[in-house]
């Protein structure tokens, strides 16, 4: 029986977004699906400094919608933590940020004058309050947003993010993922704006939605988008399990806007520690807080998704 993905949709209509992400070999998965994702449409693009330093997530950024050949207004965000100073994911991501995948320097995209705050602000002003962002890496450029221009909370109907370790993890026993501990006063900021959140924990990429390595082998064999994504694959296996996999981390915070029905959610409240143990999240499963959590998903289904879309991916042979 052939797969049928919109089975896992709420609705039919195409969902406009704005992807902030600081690539990051999760986040360079997530927008190779994002950019040839028919359910989407991408209003903009914004890098921020996470997984490796501004200069190198925005080249990352760029280099992709290069190869792919992605024309989407793109801006380049803030280079530093709200409050504290910038840390990186090199140990994991590589020098480069993609893993065992190194991108040329030089890239064509141009960006937009405009930063990355200022550039949110205009898409979604300008929008009819139906864009969604999708933050993929810290959340330094929507703190800066919603804290300097307030006016944009009335025109943003959720956010997603991925980020978050409620479960706790083996080498994060105190409930901190990379996402929310770079930047946990931005977290704040996001949290007590009241907009509707939904929330992927790295948990999930790990646990529950991880690639093992004969999936990865195999996407080697698929196209170009799955040479490239098994070379970025080859240096980034997750520390601290007894097999190799690879989590899926930002990929899912695309499919549970997309594809809903293909997780389970519980309504919760979170709040973040600034003091003690920053970036700390406590989740309160209340079922009346204004954060919808993806807790699991139909990993089979997902696994699918992910073979079924990687074929329409088409990136530029060199």
């Amino acid at each position: 029986m052939k797969f049928d993905k919109n089975i896992y949709r709420d609705n039919l209509s195409v969902q406009k977004v704005i992807i902030d992400t600081d690539p990051g070999v999760d986040d360079e998965a997530c927008l190779l699906y994002a950019f040839f994702e028919e359910n989407i449409d991408i209003k903009l693009l914004t890098s921020v400094v996470g997984n490796t330093t501004l200069e190198k997530t925005t080249r990352n950024l760029l280099h992709l919608m290069d190869i792919c050949g992605i024309d989407v207004p793109v801006a380049k965000g803030k280079e530093k933590a709200m409050e504290r100073e910038s840390i990186n994911a090199e140990f994991i991501h590589q020098k480069e940020g993609l893993g065992g995948y190194v991108p040329p320097n030089e890239t064509k995209v141009k960006l937009l004058e405009l930063d990355g705050v200022e550039a949110m602000r205009k898409v979604i002003m300008e929008g009819d309050g139906d864009i969604v962002p999708i933050i993929l890496g810290p959340q330094t450029n929507i703190g800066h947003l919603l804290k300097e221009h307030p006016e944009v909370i009335k025109k943003i109907p959720k956010i997603v993010f991925m980020g978050g370790s409620p479960f706790g993890h083996p080498n994060y026993p105190d409930h901190i993922s990379f996402n929310i501990s770079s930047d946990p006063e931005a977290f704040k900021i996001v949290l007590d704006s009241k907009i509707p959140l939904v929330m992927i924990p790295s948990d999930v990429g790990r646990r529950k939605a991880h690639l093992n390595e004969e999936f990865v082998n195999g996407l080697a064999k698929i196209n170009k988008a799955g040479e490239i994504l098994a070379q970025s694959y080859s240096k980034y296996w997750e520390p601290g399990y007894p097999d190799k996999r690879v989590a899926t981390n930002d990929t899912l915070a695309l499919f549970a806007l997309v594809y809903p029905k293909m997780f389970t959610f519980a309504r919760v409240s979170v709040t973040v520690d600034l003091v003690e143990t920053p970036g700390k999240t406590l989740v309160d499963f209340d079922g009346v807080g204004n954060v919808l959590m993806v807790t699991d998903l139909d990993r089979e289904a997902f696994l699918q998704l992910l073979l079924e879309d990687i074929k329409n991916i088409k990136v530029k042979e060199n």
